[in-house]
């Protein structure tokens, strides 16, 4: 991925949760889903702030810790009236890091 932030190993995130990364200034949290996917969208909720790496998670949202807002994990878009979250391209090496673009 040309351009892309290292974050570290991929083991470093498990398998149905998240992890919050500060990349260019930018706050990101990349989630490892239960297919084996990663989904990376903006880590801090629009609505008050919460911190969305340590929401619960499935396959499609991730649902804010402090009030329940829902984000959709692939487009960023709100499920719960709240402004859209920014949404960030990942991929894993070979070496099994996982790398995030921003823009």
């Amino acid at each position: 991925m040309t351009g892309g932030h290292r974050l570290g190993p991929l083991a470093e995130i498990p398998v149905g949760e998240g992890r919050a990364y500060t990349v260019g200034g930018e706050r990101i949290a990349v989630f490892h889903l239960r297919t084996g996917e990663l989904r990376a969208v903006s880590a801090v909720c629009p609505h008050a702030g919460g911190p969305l790496a340590d929401g619960q998670i499935d396959d499609e949202i991730v649902i804010c810790p402090l009030h329940q807002h829902t984000y959709d994990l692939t487009t960023g878009c709100s499920r719960s009236g709240q402004k859209d979250l920014r949404v960030y391209a990942t991929e894993v090496t070979a070496d099994g890091h996982v790398v995030v673009r921003v823009p």
